[in-house]
C-alpha cells in the first residue's frame, strides 16, 4: 500500500473478499533525512495514510524498509544511466527487482500466496502459461513498466484495477467506501526525486558531468550544454545555441556522445529512425518472438505504440525495424513489444539508425 487511492481500493477489495491479507508499505527514503512532502510511496504522510486505511479495513499494517535494496537495484542504475548520457526508466527496474522481487519474496516467506497492487494492467492465461495485458483504461495502462515480470512473478501477481473503466470509477468506489484517500491527488514525479529532475541529477551526479560543446550534424560547434545528464533525445530546451537568425528552424537533440561529451543537434526530420537495437531483453513467455513477427512497439512509458517488425532476436538482444520512421528513440529507455493488448516483452534501447 503506497498510501494512494489506487492501492487503498485494492486493499478494500481484498479485505471484502474474505481472504486473509496484510497491508505492506515500502519505506525507501534515506534514513538520514526525513521526507515529509507527499510524493507517492516515499513520504511519511503516505505511510500514515496507508496505516489509516488499513485500520479502517481491519488489516494489519507493516512498513518494510527496503532502502538498501532500492539503492542497489534502482538508484545506482538510474545514476549510472544518466551519467553515461542515457535516459533510464527506473520504474521498470523497481517493479522487476523490488516490488515483484524483494517484496514478493519476503511476502511469500511469511506465508503469502499473492501480491495485490494498484497497477493498471491485467494478467491472463494461455494454457499453463501466464500472459500480461494492457489495462481496460488505456489512459491509465501501466503494462509498459511491468514488461520485465517473469512467469513466476506473474503467477503471484494480482492487479484488481486492470479491469476498471476509468480512474474516476476507482475514485468513486473509494468515496463510496469512505476511504480517506478518495480525493487524494496523484504525484507525477519519480518517487525518489525531491524537487525537479534536473536539480536531483545535479545533486546526485556532482562531479560526474561537465559542460561541453553542442555541434550540428556536420560537426561544427554552435553552442554549449551544461552536462549530458540534463538532456535527452528529442529535447529542445536547455541548449545554448548560437544563431543570428530569429527565424531559424528549431533544433533538437538527436544524439548524445558520452565519450566526447558532445551533444549533436538537428532538425525535426533528423530525429526519425527506422531501426533500433535493444539488449537486456526480457520476454513474458520466457521465449522471444520469432524473427519476422509484426507487432506494436512502445518507446516511452506514455508513448503511442508504433507498428514494427522483429528483424533479429534472441533471449537477450533485439533488432526492430519500423515501416514508418519514428522519433525520439532514446538510448536507455525501454522498448516494449505488444501483440494487440498483450505484452510480449522488451529490452533496453542501445542505439537507433
Amino acid at each position: 500500500m503506497s498510501g494512494g487511492v489506487d492501492s487503498s481500493v485494492v486493499a478494500a477489495r481484498v479485505a471484502e473478499s474474505g481472504l486473509r491479507a496484510v497491508a505492506i508499505t515500502l519505506a525507501m527514503w534515506p534514513r538520514e533525512r526525513e521526507v515529509v512532502r507527499d510524493r507517492g510511496c516515499c513520504s511519511i504522510d503516505a505511510v500514515e495514510d496507508a496505516r489509516r486505511v488499513a485500520d479502517q479495513l481491519g488489516m494489519r499494517h507493516y512498513v518494510w524498509n527496503l532502502e538498501d535494496d532500492f539503492d542497489h537495484h534502482v538508484i545506482r542504475a538510474f545514476e549510472d544511466g544518466y551519467a553515461a548520457g542515457r535516459t533510464p526508466n527506473p520504474c521498470t527496474r523497481c517493479n522487476e527487482r523490488i516490488k515483484f522481487g524483494v517484496l514478493l519474496d519476503r511476502a511469500r516467506s511469511i506465508g503469502a500466496t499473492h501480491l495485490a497492487t494498484g497497477h493498471y494492467a491485467r494478467v491472463g492465461r494461455r494454457g499453463a502459461a501466464f500472459t500480461l495485458h494492457r489495462a481496460r483504461d488505456g489512459r491509465r495502462d501501466q503494462s509498459y513498466v511491468l514488461h520485465r515480470l517473469s512467469q513466476h512473478q506473474l503467477g503471484h501477481a494480482l492487479f484488481p484495477l486492470g479491469a476498471s473503466d476509468s480512474k474516476d470509477d476507482v475514485r468513486a468506489e473509494a468515496a463510496a467506501r469512505t476511504l480517506i484517500t478518495a480525493a487524494k491527488s496523484e504525484s507525477q514525479d519519480l518517487c525518489f526525486v525531491d524537487g525537479t529532475l534536473r536539480d536531483e541529477l545535479g545533486r546526485r551526479l556532482a562531479g560526474r558531468f561537465a559542460p561541453g560543446p553542442v555541434v550540428d550534424r556536420d560537426g561544427a560547434t554552435i553552442g554549449r550544454h551544461d552536462g549530458l545528464p540534463f538532456l535527452t533525445v528529442g529535447q529542445r530546451s536547455g541548449l545554448r545555441i548560437e544563431t543570428r537568425r530569429p527565424d531559424a528552424a528549431p533544433r533538437y537533440v538527436i544524439e548524445l556522445r558520452p565519450v566526447e561529451n558532445v551533444v549533436v543537434v538537428g532538425g525535426r526530420a533528423d530525429l526519425r529512425r527506422q531501426e533500433l537495437i535493444a539488449d537486456d531483453c526480457s520476454w513474458i513467455s520466457g521465449m522471444p518472438p520469432a524473427a519476422g513477427t509484426m507487432c506494436q512497439a512502445q518507446l516511452r512509458a506514455h508513448g503511442s505504440p508504433e507498428d514494427a517488425r522483429v528483424e533479429g532476436v534472441n533471449c537477450t538482444t533485439l533488432r526492430l525495424r519500423f515501416p514508418r520512421p519514428v522519433e525520439q528513440v532514446s538510448p536507455g529507455q525501454a522498448v516494449v513489444l505488444f501483440n494487440g493488448d498483450e505484452v510480449l516483452g522488451g529490452g533496453v534501447i542501445q542505439r537507433a539508425t
